[in-house]
């Protein structure tokens, strides 16, 4: 696709002149004067349309509900290619799909979906003056065709949700807001937010302008500051996020690190899971859409400090740091920048919050300095620009340029980025925006995001390590390559259809990002045959966007980021999201008509074929990680070669500076940011945490946060409320009865030798098992035998081992509650979701042995004491709190036979978001719960709001397997 008729666009004068579909004439009205892009055929044929080069096939999807087997959501008869997987069509059709199910209107086909947004985005370029002819804006239109159709690249999902539709034609995904010092301004944010929320994207807001607690009001009172005001934003995107939009609410919040109010910024989310913690241990549901999480602030938001370099200098020199006043800039007060720091590093330490993102830096590579200041992000950081403006996102899937021997499509790759960013742009010029304020700015100056997926999957399918001079090295020259390609077609739709509307006062410094672009790529220095050829087109790329843009301008002010692709990846059927290495070497694959199956990933038997490994070779050493789950000791593969096969998680596991280093080598070749979240593992300290920001600062980031496993709470919790608040639930008090206390010369009474007994047979977190339990005649127990299938001899004889002892003391006389009181909430692997419609999840299969035990021989006031309560139980509990007519617990206890777990009716309760494993009964449904149960390994991630489903981490956000659902942007 080259361009042609590089003379100025014939615009308009006015940037204020309405097209029927929300659209602007200036900038993106019909060019008179220029002749229009020529487009030049490179993935179609002439003559064939895409549909009919490939095999379609009818699927049924249907998805039940993970707590009782009910049917959430059923659509018989779709049509999709058949070498589209089962996960991406499913996806496309619960989320993607528009209309009512069941009615005419419904979409059931990936033709319609695809036709829907494609021909829009034709009609509007050919409207606006984008093409020289209508042959080129059909090519246009049949090419865009084929790469959504091939999974080539994709729009980010407003444009699924909204464009073609009768919804507001909303495209973007990320958005900034502004507020300044005044209660109007502040009021606005909550609504324009709000706004936002409900159309299921995020936002993020700088309150650096709102005075300090520690100022004066024009009254002569105190300032409420800026955190106080968090706490309403706060509330309101927690009722939105639970209202069911189409996703969940995403928000960021920044504070200056000079604002007087940091300190107490920095520890707001540290001292609210302390809160967290507490009211867990006192009986309260404290999950995350627990009944009682509404009452801990602050935890709809990612929170992060703006640091500069002058107070990054002063940490490294052991210096003070002024803390000015918002009013007048006056110090307020002088505080050591270590200690600040320190506060910074030990807060995420303890809940992940807050990130960092370095202001001098993202302002030094900032198009648009006269317009005003880069003060805040978008909630996964990957969007930084001006206030009051958004971003929509478009990803290629770099897979998709992968020969098979192992070279890299350069030229497609051009020609696909020239296509991407060219759609993006025309959709600018019908989109519409949730405020004026936004839709005045994005269309003055165009901000578009392209990106990419599957970046890991293509370092090892290449055999280089993630965490290597190579795989950075590959990684920047392609990151170049595309940015270079999109500015320079930037570029020359500048030629054609007029430059953004603030190019002309941004002139100067725009031109000096670009050169500072092209420097970076000029220091790329190639270390393979294959990164060469990549970074000699990048250059070229860069040579002439340079020369173009200093005859034409820019069309966008910001052409790139790196966003986490959570749902998109999953629609394009990538192994790995955004810029992220592999999550896993093994994956469960969904099957057309139901199941699942283990596989390795695709990407290992690939890498093993390009180190030069024989066919017998690669299936020994596939089977052995398909066994395993790991490559240490793989037969037959090299010590030398097992950094290859790192991963995020899992036995070798990519160290924290390693994933630093991977988005230091890429970030001078991205307009915005990256979204990415640097995992640590639980033995982290607060110095290591500190040393990964200071390093992302000295190696030239935008922004960076960390998480540490397990340092949120997200075990699962008894609803039981304590008999009084200062006596925790999981601390009760045990008065045994005179004769059951444990005696000096304790008397060993053995039941006869024919006893009542039952078994039931459980699942906890994939793991099978069956408890035996054997009462005396008076209905006591006496005796636990407990067997694991499928565990291997050594658990096995534990588990007997563990089971005589118990026995014998309960012959002995130790109290059963003496024992649940010791042994539940212990916390080993497995653990996870149950089939026990009691006991939904366990934090180890000895917690859940206990809980049963508890609920079939002790009496309700017991269990009520330790906090264990059957479902019904709960219900009705719960019901109370509600204001409904109480129960009698007792006598409900009394009346329903504890011995038979089945007695209890199942209830739908909110999922819980666990920080340790997490697996639904008896089978993994996500490659996430498959790492855990293969090796053993936790991982912090919350269930699907949507399906329950245990979710995974795409960049800084989450995004679930079974659904497409995230929790940011995609």
């Amino acid at each position: 696709m080259v361009g042609e008729g590089m003379t100025e666009a014939v615009r308009t004068s006015s940037g204020k002149a309405r097209g029927g579909n929300g659209a602007r004439a200036n900038g993106a009205g019909k060019a008179t004067a220029a002749r229009g892009l020529r487009v030049e055929r490179v993935w179609t044929t002439e003559g064939v349309h895409p549909y009919d080069e490939v095999t379609w096939e009818r699927r049924d999807v249907v998805m039940t509900n993970w707590r009782d087997g009910s049917i959430n959501f059923e659509q018989r008869g779709v049509e999709f290619p058949t070498f589209w997987s089962v996960n991406a069509a499913n996806i496309v059709t619960t989320k993607y799909f528009r209309g009512a199910v069941g009615t005419a209107a419904r979409e059931w086909s990936l033709k319609q979906l695809i036709d829907r947004v494609v021909k829009t985005y034709r009609a509007a370029g050919e409207e606006h003056g984008y093409f020289a002819s209508r042959e080129d804006a059909n090519v246009f239109e049949l090419e865009l065709t084929w790469m959504l159709l091939h999974q080539v690249f994709s729009f980010n999902s407003p444009v699924w949700f909204n464009v073609g539709t009768a919804s507001p034609q909303q495209v973007s995904a990320c958005f900034i807001l502004s507020v300044d010092d005044s209660m109007d301004s502040i009021l606005d944010w909550y609504k324009e937010e709000g706004l936002i929320f409900k159309g299921g994207s995020g936002s993020g807001v700088n309150l650096s302008r709102i005075r300090s607690s520690k100022e004066l009001l024009s009254s002569g009172g105190t300032a409420s500051g800026p955190v106080s005001f968090m706490r309403g934003a706060d509330a309101s995107a927690g009722t939105i996020k639970s209202g069911g939009a189409t996703r969940r609410a995403a928000k960021m919040v920044i504070l200056d690190v000079d604002h007087p109010d940091i300190q107490e910024f920095v520890q707001t989310k540290a001292r609210e899971e302390d809160k967290i913690r507490a009211l867990r241990d006192a009986g309260f549901d404290m999950d995350l859409g627990g009944h009682d999480i509404v009452s801990v602030q602050y935890q709809n938001a990612n929170n992060s400090v703006r640091v500069s370099d002058d107070f990054m200098r002063a940490v490294e020199n052991g210096d003070g740091f002024d803390l000015r006043g918002r009013l007048d800039g006056e110090v307020i007060e002088t505080v050591d920048a270590k200690e600040l720091f320190r506060a910074i590093g030990k807060a995420a330490w303890e809940c992940a919050d807050p990130g960092l993102q370095y202001d001098d830096t993202i302002n030094d590579w900032h198009t648009c300095p006269e317009t005003g200041r880069i003060t805040a992000s978008n909630p996964c950081s990957e969007y930084l620009h001006l206030d009051n403006s958004s971003c929509n996102l478009a990803s290629l899937n770099l897979m998709k340029f992968l020969r098979s021997d192992g070279s890299f499509e350069v030229e497609k790759f051009v020609k696909s980025v020239e296509f991407v960013i060219t759609a993006m742009d025309i959709s600018i010029c019908f989109a519409d925006f949730p405020t004026e304020k936004i839709g005045e700015t994005t269309r003055a100056y165009r901000q578009l995001g392209i990106g990419y997926a599957n970046l890991g999957a293509l370092l090892m399918a290449s055999g280089l390590a993630y965490d290597s001079d190579a795989g950075r090295s590959l990684a920047a020259a392609i990151t170049s390559l595309m940015n270079g390609t999109a500015y320079r077609r930037s570029a020359e739709m500048a030629g054609v259809v007029g430059a953004y509307d603030g190019f002309a006062r941004n002139a100067k410094p725009h031109a000096r990002v670009m050169r500072k672009h092209a420097a970076a790529n000029d220091a790329i220095r190639a270390l393979g045959t294959v990164d060469a050829t990549i970074l000699e087109e990048s250059t070229k790329q860069w040579q002439e966007c340079l020369a173009v843009g200093e005859k034409n301008g820019w069309r966008n002010s910001q052409a790139s980021v790196l966003a986490p692709t959570g749902t998109i990846g999953l629609m394009m059927d990538c192994d790995t999201t955004g810029v992220e290495p592999d999550l896993a070497l093994v994956k469960y694959k969904k099957l057309v008509g139901g199941g699942s199956m283990q596989i390795v990933n695709q990407t290992v038997p690939r890498a093993l074929r390009n180190l030069g490994y024989q066919e017998e070779q690669v299936e020994a050493i596939v089977e052995y990680i398909s066994e395993h789950g790991h490559v240490v000791d793989a037969p037959g593969l090299r010590p030398e070669h097992y950094s290859v096969f790192d991963c995020a998680m899992g036995e070798r596991a990519i160290a924290p500076m390693g994933h630093v280093r991977m988005m230091a080598a890429i970030q001078p070749f991205i307009s915005g940011a990256i979204s990415k979240t640097v995992n640590m593992p639980e033995s982290a300290t607060v110095e290591e945490v500190e040393k990964i920001y200071f390093e992302g600062w000295k190696l030239g980031l935008k922004a960076l946060a960390i998480y540490r496993d397990n340092c949120k709470v997200g075990q699962p919790l008894s609803n039981a409320k304590p008999a009084k608040k200062e006596e925790p639930a999981a601390v009760a008090v045990v008065t045994p009865e005179p004769q059951k206390v444990i005696e000096y010369r304790p008397v060993r009474k053995r039941l006869p030798k024919k006893r009542p007994s039952e078994t039931v047979s459980f699942s906890v977190g994939g793991a099978e098992g069956y408890l035996t339990a054997s009462s005396y005649p008076d209905d006591g127990l006496g005796e636990v035998f407990l067997k694991m299938s499928k565990q291997g001899s050594t658990l096995a004889g534990v588990m007997d081992a563990f089971s005589v002892a118990i026995s014998i003391g309960l012959q002995y006389g130790v109290p059963l509650e003496t024992y649940v009181s010791k042994f539940t909430n212990m916390r080993f692997e497995p653990a996870g979701m149950t089939d026990d419609p009691d006991i939904r999840m366990a934090s180890s299969v000895v917690d859940y042995v206990f809980r049963r035990l508890a609920l079939d021989f002790l009496p309700f006031d017991k269990r009520a004491e330790l906090g264990i309560l059957t479902a019904a139980e709960r219900t009705a509990q719960l019901r109370e709190e509600n204001g409904e007519a109480p129960v009698d617990l007792t006598e409900m206890a009394s009346s329903a036979p504890v011995e038979k777990p089945a007695a209890a009716a199942p209830v739908k309760e909110e999922p819980p978001a666990p920080t340790a494993a997490v697996a639904p009964a008896k089978a993994a449904h996500s490659s996430t719960e498959l790492l855990e149960l293969v090796q053993g390994m936790a991982a912090d991630a919350p269930l699907c709001f949507t399906c329950g489903t245990k979710m995974r981490r795409a960049g800084s956000c989450y995004v679930c397997e079974g659904c497409g659902s995230t929790s940011g942007c995609s």
